[in-house]
């Protein structure tokens, strides 16, 4: 027992090494922080890191290591062994790259993407602004301005902008990149990448996901096709533009709500909100960078360079880092920036929270499932639309709580939408899942865009998305390509989970049961146990997509109704005070400045930072 022991230990402790190492560079490469040569020095980390993974000669030693554990006499040290040993043989299984020729295919894909995002880093993108400025834009802020801007000629620069990217990345290495991921994965033995990542991310075919994914279109396409009928009649048909379609449908309540959504309370609000649920991050570090700059990466995410775990009868608590791209003063970004914090937020709170003895189980790449570890974040979001969290959180500078009417013409806006904006997550497995399956020739550039606007018209009923599919980062990115489906698994599973707590308790802002039963129900076991198993520990059943359908197809009427239910039943239950220790120790910073850490209490980093935020206004 002593040998597997002692390779056991040893192997928790090289890949803490070899992940940390990599996820510092990656850090510094995506915040754009780093020297001068920390793009060659991530591609060398990122490429030892996939070797260490890929690592075949593991499984073999892993199952050799077992075979003899089985022989010895039963105990809980012996168990415990097991169970870490059986974690890094899935690990391994999952991630092991056995063929030398495809190990030489996955160095040619990380040196591939790393050109390309140092270029992409270097492309222009520009629109016009609220003033008609021509500035440049992040992502984030070319959607931000579709949905608020009041001129369509400057909410027009936007899609140009996005449209222009796409082109882009089509004559610059994208179909040649998917090229190489299909190779790689036809040498692994399957027939193309799309089918590699979903058996590997969510341990389901194409065809099982695809199953799902139809139901749910066939469920939603009713209400989708109503709500365009219905802002055609109320705007006309020009609504439907890409440029418009957003704005159209909630660009004016975006600018009402924008004064009850300063980006500089958004700290606070957040923390105060976690502390009431209860939500604990036992001792971890978390460092956030917020602001949009240039040269950072233009997609919200979370990672941890340091995954926790119980080291040898120790608990080693994670280090966590996770970023928003908010630019303060721009109408809207308060909210998408909070939106950030409790989304990224709640993906802290589920990787600090596993507590297995190996980091395999705390790392959120495969065999972590992409839609287990979306429902966390996707959770903690979804509150922020519920009336009763808006009439507690959501105040203007004179501190007055939203009103109802405002509330209300938020509902009106969104619930006519919610099928459409769900079926934006629809646009990506299929066009992924076609465009992986064709032939390298015919991937030019004018047969990818038009499969892209094929696939849109077909999904959204409209001529394009406002957020046109090639220019969705995850595309670009072997981690994350192949995977966006897992975001809609994720919003089932919320439906799911918001169901259950509702039924059992009655309301969730405020809830001091869910961070408990969420840490120990879905956080703690990690990837241990399966998506599925985690839903029927919590909610007594399986996997059921037709709560987020039933969702979607809400008249607003009935959403009005829960809504009024729900602030007036918050208005008899006194808010309970935000004194709960979240157990972490929090740096927000801009670069490499430091704006506010919790050095000297929570409240303090939240002064801090709302000044640090007014300064810049």
């Amino acid at each position: 027992m002593q040998q597997a022991l002692d390779y056991f230990n040893q192997l928790n402790q090289d890949y803490l090494q070899v992940h940390q190492t990599k996820e510092e560079l990656f850090w510094q490469q995506y915040m754009g922080t780093g020297a001068d040569d920390v793009s060659a020095r991530f591609t060398a980390a990122e490429s030892a890191y996939k070797r260490f993974i890929g690592e075949p000669r593991r499984l073999a030693e892993i199952r050799q290591l077992l075979a003899q554990l089985e022989n010895q006499a039963p105990s809980e040290a012996l168990r415990a062994l097991q169970h870490g040993l059986n974690g890094w043989l899935r690990f391994f299984d999952c991630n092991a790259v056995e063929d030398p020729a495809a190990q030489q295919l996955l160095d040619q894909i990380i040196a591939a993407e790393s050109d390309l995002f140092d270029r992409r880093k270097a492309y222009p993108v520009t629109h016009l602004n609220a003033q008609g400025e021509r500035v440049a834009a992040s992502l984030g802020e070319l959607l931000t301005n579709q949905a608020t801007n009041e001129n369509e000629a400057y909410r027009r620069s936007s899609q140009d902008a996005l449209r222009d990217l796409e082109q882009w990345l089509l004559h610059n290495g994208l179909p040649e990149l998917i090229g190489l991921r299909n190779r790689f994965a036809r040498q692994m033995g399957y027939r193309n990448y799309f089918d590699y990542k979903v058996n590997k991310t969510e341990r389901m075919t194409p065809e099982q996901l695809f199953a799902i994914l139809d139901r749910f279109e066939q469920q939603t396409r009713e209400a989708n096709a109503n709500s365009l009928r219905q802002l055609v009649e109320r705007q006309g048909e020009q609504a439907l533009q890409p440029w418009n379609i957003r704005y159209a449908s909630a660009g004016d309540v975006t600018r009402q709500l924008d004064p009850y959504f300063p980006f500089s309370q958004s700290l606070e609000r957040w923390i105060n909100s976690f502390k009431r649920l209860h939500i604990s991050f036992r001792g971890a570090a978390l460092n956030l960078d917020l602001l949009v700059r240039p040269g950072k990466y233009e997609n919200g995410f979370m990672h941890g360079p340091v995954p926790p775990f119980v080291q040898q009868g120790q608990w080693l608590p994670a280090q966590i880092n996770f970023t928003s791209l908010a630019q303060p003063g721009q109408v809207g970004s308060g909210a998408s920036g909070l939106n950030t914090l409790f989304h990224e937020g709640g993906h802290a709170a589920h990787f600090a929270n596993i507590a297995q003895n190996a980091p395999c189980f705390s790392q959120e790449f495969p065999p972590t499932s992409m839609a287990y570890a979306e429902t966390q974040s996707m959770f903690c979001d979804s509150l922020l639309d519920d009336a009763d969290w808006l009439k507690r959180y959501a105040k203007n500078a004179a501190g007055e709580a939203v009103p109802d009417a405002l509330i209300k013409a938020g509902i009106d806006a969104r619930q006519p939408m919610r099928a459409f904006n769900e079926r934006h997550i629809l646009l990506v497995p299929y066009f992924e899942w076609a465009l992986y399956q064709w032939d390298d020739e015919q991937r030019t550039p004018q047969a990818i865009t038009q499969l892209a606007r094929d696939v849109e018209q077909r999904i959204l009923g409209v001529s394009g998305s406002p957020r046109p599919t090639l220019a969705i980062p995850h595309l670009l990115s072997l981690e994350s390509a192949c995977s966006y489906q897992g975001y809609l698994l994720a919003l089932m599973a919320v439906e799911q989970t918001r169901h259950f707590f509702l039924q059992r308790d009655g309301y969730l802002t405020d809830n001091p049961a869910i961070g408990p039963d969420l840490a120990h129900h879905y956080w703690l076991p990690g990837n241990g146990v399966s998506h599925d198993d985690t839903l029927r520990s919590l909610t007594g059943e399986g996997f059921n997509p037709d709560y987020l359908a039933a969702a979607c197809n809400q008249t607003v009427e009935q959403a009005w109704q829960t809504a009024q239910q729900s602030m007036a039943a918050a208005a008899a239950r006194p808010q309970p005070a935000a004194d709960f220790n979240l157990e972490a120790h929090i740096r927000v910073v801009d670069g490499d400045r430091v704006l506010a850490d919790n050095a000297d209490g929570d409240a303090q980093m939240c002064r801090d930072f709302a000044a640090a935020i007014e300064a810049r206004q």
